[in-house]
């Protein structure tokens, strides 16, 4: 079930409880010679997604309606006509309202929100084969009350780069709540104001990065559903700009997420749908990583020929890749990052050589300390199976003390890992580095 961020929306702006809002439409049911008996969990599992059973949807709209003196239709606040599918047709107010409605959530901690899970299946594909097929958006122009700028455009440029940067050095459960904060107090009043087609498909590129960032910080909290969520509306952003690199890269993200959910299928799936629908938009750094992420789940599926065809890929791109040629999006796509990746897929596969040549040139690279955590565990683990126990202590207090300061839920899993294999391996090499790791998970975040 989607959580029906529209109606929690709409129950904030008429300032109803959970349980008033029970008891009006109990009320509002009795007037009509109904016997309700709702109560605050009808609510929440409202909110949750649930949709109330017959004419409960009227009532809804009736009693929130009378609240804020105006009339509100059953797509106002989340339960139109059931099983209707959003196709890319909808027009953009329609999306702008869900998605800030989504914001807002989120800003305020809605459980509902924050603990919804991963959709998967067909929830989970609509929203790429959408982007990738017609029909486009034709116009995105829009009246509205504040006149958008240019001004304004690079603002929200500038607020992205600023977000990724903290994400990169304290993480994303430090940096979600202020990235979200501004969705909700800069962003969203420029997409409900007045611009032109050109100036609109701008806004809905940069507002797409932003939104894209507030994905990464909710997958890097553990918030995988939201994280889910905040990637589809970015690629519906990335569909209204017209720039179908922005959307390939969004999608590299939802790849990513794939791997860690298990889901290696939909990542190869994922992968070549970005491939082949960005074209010649796709950069070098973006391919690369594409063709990397797809090598460890084709890995991790045992199809080796498939992994190494596109650790071939990688690397060919990787070679081609100009930083001053890349947009910002793509510059988490640094040197090394290509051989750490490949590193996994070889290990998946069983090659521990090639995956120690690989591992050991990531390191050998600079990187922000983010990735080069990543890259120490990933040697740490090599190296432990390989037997040096002692290379391998040294390499994960390195590790450690990179990850330290850095408010991460996806960093700690790593951490965790680590840890576990330290433990596994029974030396006494291992046991100053299992004992600073310890010490690093017991600061909370």
């Amino acid at each position: 079930m989607e959580p029906n961020t529209l109606l929690d929306s709409v129950l904030d702006e008429a300032g109803v409880s959970h349980a008033g809002l029970a008891a009006h439409v109990n009320e509002a049911g009795r007037a009509r010679g109904m016997k309700l008996r709702y109560e605050h969990t009808a609510v929440a599992r409202w909110l949750k997604g649930q949709r109330p059973r017959g004419q409960v949807p009227d009532l809804i709209c009736e009693v929130l309606g009378e609240r804020l003196h105006r009339a509100l239709t059953l797509d106002d606040i989340g339960l139109g006509t059931p099983g209707s599918v959003r196709g890319p047709a909808t027009p953009l107010s329609g999306f702008v309202e869900r998605a800030t409605a989504l914001w807002r959530s989120d800003e305020q901690q809605r459980p509902h929100v924050v603990e919804a899970p991963a959709v998967t299946g067909t929830p989970a594909v609509i929203p790429v084969w959408e982007w990738e097929n017609p029909p486009e958006d034709s116009d995105v122009s829009r009246r509205g009350l504040t006149r958008v700028s240019m001004t304004d455009i690079e603002t929200l440029r500038a607020a992205r780069a600023h977000y990724e940067q903290m994400y990169r050095k304290a993480g994303g459960v430090a940096t979600r709540t202020r990235v979200v904060g501004f969705l909700n107090s800069e962003a969203a009043p420029l997409l409900r104001g007045a611009y032109a087609d050109d100036t609109g498909r701008q806004l809905h590129r940069t507002t797409g990065g932003l939104v894209a960032i507030a994905g990464i910080c909710a997958y890097d909290s553990n918030a995988h559903g939201l994280a889910q969520r905040y990637f589809h509306q970015a690629l519906r952003l990335a569909k209204a700009s017209g720039d179908r690199g922005l959307g390939a890269y969004v999608i590299a993200l939802l790849v990513n997420q794939s791997l860690f959910m298990k889901e290696y299928r939909q990542a190869v799936a994922f992968a070549e749908s970005a491939l082949r629908a960005a074209g010649s938009q796709i950069t070098p750094a973006l391919a690369a990583d594409l063709y990397a992420m797809q090598a460890k789940a084709y890995a991790r599926l045992g199809d080796g020929a498939g992994a190494l065809s596109c650790i071939r890929r990688a690397e060919t791109a990787a070679d081609r890749i100009r930083p001053g040629q890349e947009p910002d999006e793509t510059g988490y796509v640094q040197p090394g990052l290509v051989n750490v990746q490949v590193a996994e897929a070889l290990l998946s596969l069983g090659d521990l050589g090639g995956a120690r040549e690989h591992a050991a040139a990531a390191v050998g690279t600079p990187a922000h300390d983010r990735g080069r955590v990543h890259r120490l565990a990933m040697l740490t683990h090599i190296e432990l199976r390989q037997g040096e126990a002692d290379r391998a202590g040294a390499t994960a207090v390195e590790m450690t003390e990179r990850a330290r300061g850095m408010e991460s839920q996806r960093l700690r899993d790593r951490l965790r890992a680590v840890r576990e294999h330290l433990a596994a391996s029974g030396s006494a090499a291992t046991a100053e580095a299992a004992e600073l790791i310890d010490g690093a998970l017991r600061v909370p975040l």
